[in-house]
């Protein structure tokens, strides 16, 4: 979707994907909530646990950890020290906002953002389940946040910003609510060079927001336009087999027109993004 003519129908489409998410995820659970944090890990959900670096995750509940719907791990380019103020953009069941909160500390403090009132009913559900007295979770659009200015020390995000229909505006709020000097450390799916249409609809349905994925460069480009410096990018490529068994959903044709380029492997992947507010 074009950011230069954003259009308000991506939001219900995805408040309400997410929506039945948290619905179905709450059903499906009920007889697990006081099971060992590994007992009920779909592989899906197993894959996307083992992008973290921190053993933090390894810590947290099924209920949390069952609603990761994220690509990557904020948290760690995010290098969080005690008594910061944290933004989750996106925050989803809470699974990145409970693993900032334990690394800022009692001293800090900890905002999960979501626009799906069911996912945060999860959240709030999980915060009184873990005690996370340092964590709160508010209802609001990643585009209008309902954050004061320069409040924020560290943003972070993981896989959402991709589904914004107005990512420059994204930009302008996380710029808006920063601290001067305050970071960004953003986890989302892009894209380096061209891919199918076809492919880029199999791929989502095996690795996630994969369909709404910008350029890698139109990226960076938001990010700059919105005042942050000190940007890097760091690619972290998706699995072989998770691509190789994306193609194999594919008509023959195709099959064999994307099989044969080696590049595919490289042209989607989890980016890792930071930058900084000036001082």
């Amino acid at each position: 979707m074009s950011a230069q003519n954003p259009s308000e129908d991506v939001r219900p489409y995805v408040r309400g994907h997410y929506g039945k998410i948290a619905e179905n995820f709450a059903s499906e659970s009920a007889a697990n909530c006081c099971s060992p944090a590994n007992s009920s890990r779909s592989n899906s959900e197993s894959r996307r646990i083992q992008l973290y670096e921190t053993s933090d995750v390894n810590l947290l509940p099924a209920e949390v950890t069952g609603l990761s719907l994220g690509c990557g791990d904020p948290i760690t380019p995010a290098e969080l020290l005690p008594g910061q103020t944290v933004l989750d953009l996106g925050s989803g069941g809470g699974i990145d906002c409970f693993l900032a909160a334990r690394q800022v500390g009692p001293s800090g403090y900890v905002i999960g953002v979501d626009m799906t009132p069911s996912m945060l009913e999860k959240a709030r559900l999980n915060k009184s389940k873990l005690n996370a007295d340092n964590v709160e979770f508010r209802l609001g659009e990643i585009e209008h946040l309902p954050v004061a200015d320069a409040s924020v020390d560290v943003i972070i995000s993981n896989c959402v910003i991709n589904l914004s229909p107005d990512k420059p505006q994204v930009m302008r709020e996380s710029y808006r609510v920063l601290k001067p000097g305050g970071k960004l450390a953003v986890s989302d799916m892009v894209i380096d060079g061209p891919l199918p249409e076809e492919v880029k609809s199999s791929l989502s349905e095996w690795a996630g927001c994969v369909a709404g994925a910008p350029d890698k460069q139109e990226y960076i480009r938001f990010i700059q336009e919105a005042g942050f410096i000190d940007i890097q990018l760091t690619p972290v490529y998706l699995p072989r087999e998770t691509v190789d068994e994306a193609v194999k959903s594919l008509d023959t044709a195709l099959q064999q027109e994307v099989a044969a380029d080696e590049n595919l492997y490289q042209t989607v992947f989890s980016a890792r993004l930071t930058a900084r507010k000036p001082d």
